[in-house]
């Protein structure tokens, strides 16, 4: 189930414009989660957009949010099962740097999870 989530999430993210959409296996790596899925907003407006957009399109296939932190920061965080969404402004993005934090997990890539 998380494979095919991490999927919807990442085409919502790209149809809203996400930037440098990243996708992180960490299943071997930590009992938080199989996934991290990380994107870059260009504003706060298009950080709330890409989250709303996110949970929007889950919800129409009956997938709830578990838990959701920062609505009104550049960093929101969407817990879902098996898989954590980060949606942040681009200088947050690079002072968490979460890729280097995770560098150990697989690195998917986004272009086959959009085909």
């Amino acid at each position: 189930m998380s494979l095919d989530l991490v999927k919807k999430i990442v085409k919502a993210l790209d149809d809203k414009k996400g930037n440098d959409i990243q996708v992180i296996k960490i299943e071997e790596l930590t009992i938080v989660a199989d996934y991290f899925v990380i994107a870059t907003a260009n504003s706060n407006t298009h950080v709330r957009a890409l989250a709303d957009e996110v949970e929007y399109e889950l919800e129409e296939v009956g997938i709830l949010t578990e838990h959701v932190e920062g609505r009104a920061t550049g960093w929101v965080l969407l817990e879902y099962p098996g898989v954590v969404v980060h949606v942040f402004l681009e200088e947050a993005r690079n002072y968490y740097n979460l890729e280097r934090l995770w560098e150990d997990g697989a690195k998917l890539d986004v272009r086959e999870l959009l085909k």
